[in-house]
């Protein structure tokens, strides 16, 4: 009975729904983020498809109890994206103790890893503003002259 009042208050449920992530969430996300990104960056990982790539490590999402980690990575430029990501899914394991090293926490959390899609949304939307018929109807002439009313005051 006692889960049930915690969860009408919305305690149990705490990083899931409306109320998105907890602060604790997004500080450990970060540290995370930071840390893989210290590793990639010193291309300490011994895999030969990740040799000499460089991988931007845009966001780290933890799972409410912390266990698990999706971390949204981006090789530059997005080249031989495929291989990278095999590459990172072998050595997750690896880079989670490495994580362990550099991030004090009761339990390591299992890395996983996907694609960040937040750069090519941001290019598509960015073409779409660019387009003649959209400039046109977001330049600022035109929103200046519908603004007058016409009444001459």
């Amino acid at each position: 009975m006692a889960r049930q009042r915690n969860t009408a208050r919305g305690g149990a449920a705490r990083g899931s729904g409306p109320r998105g992530r907890s602060q604790r969430q997004l500080r450990v996300g970060e540290l995370i983020r930071h840390a893989l990104a210290e590793v990639l960056a010193r291309g300490e990982v011994r895999d030969p498809a990740l040799d000499g790539v460089s991988i931007t490590v845009s966001e780290v999402r933890t799972s409410p109890d912390m266990r698990h980690a999706t971390c949204f990575v981006m090789p530059l430029g997005g080249a031989e994206r495929d291989e990278v990501m095999s590459a990172l899914a072998r050595s997750a394991p690896w880079l989670s103790g490495q994580v362990a090293r550099r991030v004090t926490m009761k339990y390591t959390p299992r890395l996983r890893f996907e694609l960040d899609q937040s750069y090519d949304e941001a290019s598509r939307v960015d073409a779409l503003l660019r387009r003649p018929d959209v400039a046109r109807d977001l330049s600022p002439e035109e929103t200046d002259a519908a603004g007058d009313d016409g009444d001459g005051a």
